[in-house]
């Protein structure tokens, strides 16, 4: 079984993502960039809710913006302090969660992408950017750079799950669904049963994209899923045995039906975390020390009705984290076959 397991990571792997200039594939090369496609047949029947998908924390703070004004995510308190520049430099230290643009998580082979979004004070327009402490990159890029990705890999699914918004009114929230809509177009999946969402239902739709609306405004547009169908439990710790504690807990208290579960294998830095590691940031003080660990916890993990399903992650690119998770499909082939036996 260990060798099938193996094997279909080779063919999973196989895709180059940015061939070198010499068309040899160098370790660097080869990404994860239709894992979905490569699945075995048996899985493309079973929901997507009881799959392992691998998801990316705060997932468009590769860049934020040290020149624009501190978001309205953040308190008057910080909003003075940021006057000073170096100010808004540590903030980027700890805003930043991601070192890898939209497209290059995409072929690693994130399938979530966790998004808050924002109106910026004193536009005049109605624009909507990425926002994380300081503001990123505009929504719609971010989207249209997506959208160029499932085009290019039409068996590919992404959960798009928008559960921040600051400084919007009604017309902002019409102006991000219109830009939406403009994006996705026919990819957009409408809501509807989860237990009704395998990949084989959403390839004979030509649907790719599931968006996620925490805001009564998703009432209006059939497309917009309710951000209780896709719950996120959250351990806001800095501990990482707190932390898995609370991963375990909070999946065996998991709805076996009705929602997709968001496992946020991550840390949460306090105000005295900042203060010790000022300078490192989040990346040096946090992450690097303690994702060797919470990995291990993903190995153990198994998918399923009462399992993991979307497991994020802070700089997901440092670890083998993605092809980690994606790996855990292949308990459920496994499952299969022994009960054949």
């Amino acid at each position: 079984m260990l060798a099938v397991r193996k094997a279909r990571r080779k063919l999973r792997m196989g895709t180059i993502c940015s061939p070198n200039p010499s068309g040899t594939k160098t370790a660097s090369d080869v990404c994860n960039a239709d894992w979905m496609a490569s699945l075995p047949p048996h899985l493309h029947n079973v929901p997507l809710s009881n799959l392992a998908i691998p998801g990316s924390h705060d997932s468009f703070s590769y860049w934020v913006d040290e020149k624009s004004p501190v978001g309205p995510d953040q308190t008057q308190a910080i909003k003075r302090l940021a006057r000073i520049s170096l100010v808004k430099k540590l903030m980027k230290k700890w805003s930043v969660t991601q070192n890898l643009t939209f497209r290059e998580q995409l072929e690693a082979g994130i399938r979530y992408f966790d998004l808050r979004v924002s109106s910026k004070p004193g536009d005049t327009d109605q624009e909507i950017y990425f926002i994380h402490g300081l503001f990123g990159i505009k929504v719609w890029d971010g989207l249209m750079e997506i959208d160029s990705f499932l085009t290019q890999h039409p068996k590919e699914i992404v959960f798009l799950d928008f559960n921040h918004f600051y400084a919007m009114d009604e017309a902002h929230h019409k102006c991000l669904v219109l830009r939406i809509q403009e994006a996705f177009e026919n990819k957009l999946c409408p809501a509807c049963s989860v237990e009704s969402m395998t990949l084989q239902t959403l390839w004979e739709k030509k649907y790719q994209v599931l968006i996620f609306y925490h805001c009564p405004f998703y009432k209006q547009y059939s497309f917009l899923w309710p951000g209780k169908k896709i719950p996120a439990p959250w351990a806001n710790t800095t501990n990482v045995r707190k932390l898995i504690l609370f991963l375990e807990t909070t999946l065996s208290e998991r709805a076996p039906q009705g929602s997709f579960h968001v496992s946020q294998a991550i840390l949460t830095p306090r105000v005295k975390t900042i203060a010790r590691g000022l300078v490192g940031g989040l990346k040096n003080t946090l992450v690097h020390r303690n994702l060797p660990a919470i990995l291990d916890w993903v190995k153990t993990q198994k998918p399923g009705a009462m399992g993991v399903n979307i497991i994020t992650s802070d700089f997901v690119d440092l670890v083998d984290f993605a092809t980690t998770v994606i790996e855990l499909n292949d308990l459920l082939q496994e499952d299969r076959a022994l009960a054949k036996c």
